[in-house]
C-alpha cells in the first residue's frame, strides 16, 4: 500500500471518528458551554436572583468585593485543605486495598463487590448516616473511641468548627477511596504477572516490588486518578452543606457561591465566586497534565 493511500485512509478514519463524536460533542456545548458563558456574563452584573436580565453592568466590581471579603479566603482555603488531604489519603488507601484485591485470594469477586458499597451509596445517604455517627451524644463514634480510651467525653464532632473539616475529610475518605481503588486495580491488572513472578523468584521483598516496580509502572494510572479526584474534591459541596449545616469556618468554594446565588439572591456575587472556582479547578488540570506528561516521558 502506497504512503499516499495511507495518507488518504488515515484521514477518512480521522473524519470519521469525528462525525462519530459530533453529537455527544454538540450535547456537551449545548449542556455545558451555555450555562457556563451566562455565568461569566453574571459574574460582571449586579443582577439579582429575581431580576437576571435586568442587571447592570459592573465590570471587574464584582470580583473586587470578593477579593476583599475574609470569608472567601476562609472557602478558599477551605478548599485547597480539604482537596490535598483527601485526595492524598484516598491515593494511599486506595492503593493499599487495590494492591490486596490484585493479590490471589479468596472470594476476590466478592471483596471486590464488598468494596465498592460506599462508593455506591449516594453522598447524602452517607452524609446523614455518619452525620448521626458523629453525634455527641447518640453516636457510635464517640463511644467506640471512649471506650478504647482515645476520649474521655463525647466530642461535638459536626458542631465544632475545628472537628467538622476533620468529619467531612473521614466521610469523603470513606466513600470515595473504593473509586480510587478501582482504578488503581485496573492499572495493576495490566501490568503483566510475569513481573510479578519474576519478583518473586529473584526473593525481592514487598515493599521494593511496590517501589521499584508496581509504582513506576502505574504512574500512567495514577495520574488519571489524581486528575479525577483532585477535580472532584475542589467542587466539593454536598459533605459540607451537609455535614457543616451552613457554618462558615468550614465553607468551600462551591458553599460560599450558592450562599450568595441561593440564600442571598445575589446572582452577579455568586456567579463571580463560580467563576473564580472554574479557573481554579482549570488551573490544577493544566497543572496535572503539565507534570504529569513531564514525568512519563522522564519514565519512558
Amino acid at each position: 500500500m502506497s504512503s499516499k493511500v495511507r495518507r488518504y485512509l488515515s484521514k477518512y478514519s480521522a473524519l470519521k471518528a469525528w462525525l462519530f463524536l459530533f453529537p455527544c460533542l454538540a450535547v456537551i456545548i449545548l449542556a455545558g458551554a451555555w450555562p457556563l458563558f451566562r455565568t461569566f456574563y453574571l459574574s460582571f452584573t449586579d443582577a439579582a436572583l429575581d431580576s437576571l436580565s435586568s442587571g447592570a453592568f459592573v465590570g471587574v466590581g464584582n470580583f473586587s468585593d470578593l477579593f476583599e471579603d475574609p470569608d472567601w479566603w476562609v472557602a478558599v482555603k477551605n478548599t485547597l485543605f480539604f482537596a490535598v488531604v483527601s485526595v492524598s489519603l484516598e491515593a494511599i488507601l486506595g492503593f493499599c486495598v487495590a494492591f490486596v484485591l490484585h493479590r490471589s485470594l479468596r472470594f476476590k469477586t466478592v471483596l471486590r463487590a464488598v468494596v465498592l458499597i460506599p462508593w455506591a451509596i449516594p453522598t447524602v445517604v452517607s452524609a446523614k448516616i455518619w452525620g448521626w455517627m458523629f453525634h455527641d451524644v447518640y453516636g457510635i463514634i464517640n463511644r467506640v473511641l471512649e471506650v478504647i480510651g482515645v476520649l474521655s467525653k463525647p466530642v461535638s464532632w459536626v458542631a465544632s468548627s475545628e472537628l467538622t473539616m476533620v468529619a467531612i475529610i473521614i466521610v469523603d475518605v470513606w466513600k470515595t477511596t473504593p473509586f480510587m481503588a478501582l482504578l488503581l486495580l485496573a492499572g495493576l491488572q495490566s501490568i503483566s504477572s510475569e513481573c510479578f513472578e519474576a519478583a518473586k523468584i529473584d526473593g525481592v521483598s514487598t515493599w521494593r516490588l511496590i517501589w521499584h516496580i508496581v509504582l513506576p509502572m502505574l504512574k500512567p494510572t495514577f495520574v488519571v486518578a489524581l486528575i479525577f479526584r483532585t477535580l472532584d474534591a475542589l467542587r466539593i459541596f454536598d459533605l459540607v452543606y451537609i455535614l457543616g449545616s451552613g457554618d462558615l469556618s468550614c465553607a468551600t468554594m462551591s458553599v460560599y457561591a450558592r450562599r450568595y446565588l441561593i440564600d442571598f439572591g445575589e446572582v452577579g456575587r455568586g456567579s463571580s465566586a463560580a467563576t473564580m472556582l472554574f479557573f481554579t479547578i482549570a488551573m490544577v488540570s493544566v497543572l496535572y497534565f503539565t507534570v504529569g506528561q513531564r514525568n512519563l516521558r522522564k519514565a519512558s
